[in-house]
């Protein structure tokens, strides 16, 4: 017990450290994590934990599926539902296909093992590579289908999964009754996830507790997930549709005082998991390692560069058509031109795989039900592992360079100087109506003159925080200005310390004080104006 916590206290300080130096390098994270786990793999005398698959697929996924739902847009979702679908389930299926006819043809795997291969390593991560992304102002829409691929795609890879380790397991297989389970399972969970998200959105409104609200919205996708599973369905779909009806319903339910703590310990949570995520990834080298003795290098190095190669070579022949086919069709083509080449490159570049495939080869029995070995079981894992070191570090490194190459950020950059106009201009509307209702008050209700003068001094305040114009020089004077407002409130809070130090305010009233200037200072980070857009 000790030894794991003194584990646990070393990831934590990895962690940190390496999100650190991920920040210096302008590299994505989840490299550092998985090539630090590596490291301290093997160092002499520091453990060996072992990763359980549960740990991913029953109590780590679900929150991680949650929450980047909940943070989807639910009409940029909808929007892209034909790219999403092709991407998340037709991509998955073909690149299983075709890492299955690869491995078969060319490395003498049964079919049924080699699709079991491919559909552990179908499923792309989009950790690593919108890390990458975000900092590099791809354009909106990219970012808009990575994000809902990664939402869809693990359901797709492990219905797969889950048919593929049944039919290598009683050794038959029907391919109608599969894609009717599989139709049934889409619909099924669809429905479930909805009526979840729409019992505990009322539960939470019931609530108004925030402790209590946190609480139920940690406990949402656990009810999502775990129920589907546990009846043979594959859980992420649910809980996909769950976080996307609270994306699209919660905020005119959830409270204020919820929502502020709620995205600073959703935040925390997932920064936790997916860092612990990779670090414990790199940790199963060592494992592996000592269990590849039993194989040729040989064998196992050209396994995994066979896989890798057929996974990238996949997503690119699925991608071009994907995007480009539909658009043959007339109403399509008016309703949604066809983006440049440049951005389909993009997309087929972002294959990198994670921890979830990881996840799905340590779940494969050791034996069959006959009580045979299970095919194959230790190379399925070690080429897992090399596909997942290969892409995350090949793909994650390269994809800024391609990027830049391609000349897309250009786009993401005009549209987030379109996007702050839209901001700008839907406050100043909103404190418009703001206005107008403080003017239909003043006349309905009999206030007096300084709850007057308040309201529309607050009013006079919130306006003079927009800026005038969105030129170079405007946005350097608010920059100017929100660097000198944190220089007085940091004068504040000196002299509050001084004040509490000296005894004339206690310690509760040190509190109240310092929560209202931490509140201004989120504000202003809120309202803070990006300096490189063009």
């Amino acid at each position: 017990m000790e030894a794991n916590f003194q584990l646990f206290l070393i990831l934590l300080a990895v962690l940190a450290g390496t999100a650190l130096l991920a920040r210096r390098l302008e590299v994505a994270p989840a490299i550092l994590l998985l090539l630090a786990g590596i490291t301290l793999a093997f160092v002499p005398g520091m453990p060996s934990p072992e990763l359980p698959p549960e740990l991913i697929l029953l109590l780590v996924l679900p929150p991680l599926i949650y929450s980047a739902a909940v943070a989807m847009s639910w009409r940029e979702f909808k929007f892209n539902l034909r790219p999403i679908v092709l991407l998340s389930v037709g991509c998955v299926i073909f690149t299983a296909f075709a890492v299955a006819a690869a491995t078969h043809y060319l490395l003498g795997l049964p079919w049924n093992v080699g699709f079991l291969l491919g559909a552990i390593v179908a499923p792309p991560d989009v950790v690593a590579p919108l890390a990458v992304a975000r900092k590099l102002a791809i354009p909106r829409r990219i970012m808009v289908v990575l994000e809902g691929e990664g939402l869809a795609n693990d359901a797709t890879a492990l219905i797969l999964y889950r048919f593929a380790v049944v039919a290598i397991s009683t050794g038959a297989f029907s391919l109608p009754k599969a894609v009717g389970e599989f139709s049934a399972i889409v619909v099924a969970e669809t429905l479930f996830g909805v009526a979840v998200g729409w019992l505990f959105l009322r539960a939470r409104h019931w609530a108004r507790d925030p402790q209590v609200e946190i609480t139920l919205s940690l406990l949402t996708p656990y009810v999502a997930y775990w129920l589907p599973e546990h009846f043979g369905g594959s859980g992420v779909i649910a809980t996909v549709a769950c976080g996307l009806y609270m994306s699209w319903n919660g905020p005119l339910w959830i409270s204020a005082a919820t929502r502020l703590q709620g995205v600073f310990f959703w935040n925390l949570v997932i920064y936790l998991i997916e860092g612990m995520l990779f670090l414990l990834t790199g940790f199963q080298m060592r494992l592996l390692y000592e269990h590849s003795k039993q194989f040729p290098l040989s064998g196992i190095l050209i396994a995994t560069a066979l896989v890798t190669a057929m996974i990238v070579i996949a997503r690119f022949a699925w991608t071009f058509p994907a995007i480009y086919l539909p658009r043959m069709i007339r109403r399509v083509r008016l309703r949604d031109p066809a983006p440049p080449w440049q951005w389909a490159f993009v997309l087929s570049f972002t294959g990198v795989r994670g921890a979830v495939s990881l996840a799905a080869a340590l779940a494969l029995p050791y034996a069959l039900p006959d009580g045979g070995s299970f095919p194959e079981r230790d190379q399925i894992l070690f080429v897992t592992f090399g596909v997942i070191f290969i892409t995350l570090v090949g793909f994650g490194l390269s994809l800024a360079p391609v990027v830049r190459w391609l000349g897309v950020a250009q786009t993401g950059r005009s549209e987030r100087f379109a996007e702050l106009e839209s901001e700008v201009s839907a406050r100043r509307e909103a404190l418009d109506a703001a206005l107008k209702s403080l003017e239909t008050i003043t006349e309905d209700r009999d206030l007096s003159e300084e709850v007057i003068r308040l309201l529309r001094a607050r009013h006079d305040t919130r306006v003079s925080q927009l800026p005038s114009s969105l030129d170079p020089d405007a946005r350097l004077l608010s920059a100017t200005g929100t660097d000198l407002t944190r220089e007085l409130i940091a004068a504040e809070r000196k002299f509050i310390h001084v004040l509490l130090r000296d005894g004339k305010i206690t310690d509760e009233t040190r509190r109240h004080i310092e929560r209202d200037l931490d509140l201004e200072e989120a504000s202003l980070a809120n309202r803070e104006f990006r300096s490189d857009l063009p």
